[in-house]
This record gives structure tokens, sequence and C-alpha cells, in this order.
């Protein structure tokens, strides 16, 4: 049976509560937004991954998170290849 495709709404809530959930001194990876929303089988969550991001992007644009290039801040409009997601730091 296949569910219907998590909604940016549904992401956005889920990204936000898991970098919460971690600190801002920690980061999160794409793939834990997409597996808390679809399980933990990869053909379920894999799809996801492209949604993540736009997701991403768009928060990372309006400041409240930050894309994570080998532990430091990436331009969200200019980003390749693995990244992790974090909370602003406050310093």
């Amino acid at each position: 049976m296949t569910h219907p495709a998590p909604d940016a709404a549904a992401i956005e809530a889920t990204m936000l509560q898991l970098v919460a959930e971690r600190g801002p001194e920690k980061s999160i990876c794409p793939s834990e937004v997409a597996r808390s929303l679809a399980g933990p089988a990869s053909e379920q969550w894999g799809p996801l991954m492209q949604p993540v991001r736009q997701v991403a992007v768009r928060l990372a644009s309006a400041g409240r998170i930050v894309i994570l290039r080998k532990g430091k801040p990436a331009d969200p409009h200019d980003f390749k290849g693995v990244y992790r997601l974090s909370l602003p730091r406050l310093d």
C-alpha cells in the first residue's frame, strides 16, 4: 500500500522538530527527515530526498536553519553533494 507523499508543510515541520531536538551545536542528516516521514525502507524515503532538499533551501534562505557542507555553512542556492542541517548558531 502506498502512502501519499508528505507535503512541504509536513517536511518543514519534521525538519524543524528534528533540528530543534538535536540543538544548535549538532546537525541532522536530511535522510533523517525523509525516514521519519516515510519509514526506514529506502524505496519509501529515497524519493523524498529532493523535496526535503527544496524545503531545506527555503528554510535556510529564510534564516531558520543552516545548510552545512563539511561542517561549514553553505550558500543555500549553491551547494552540491552531501550536506547536513542545523539550527542557526546564536554566537
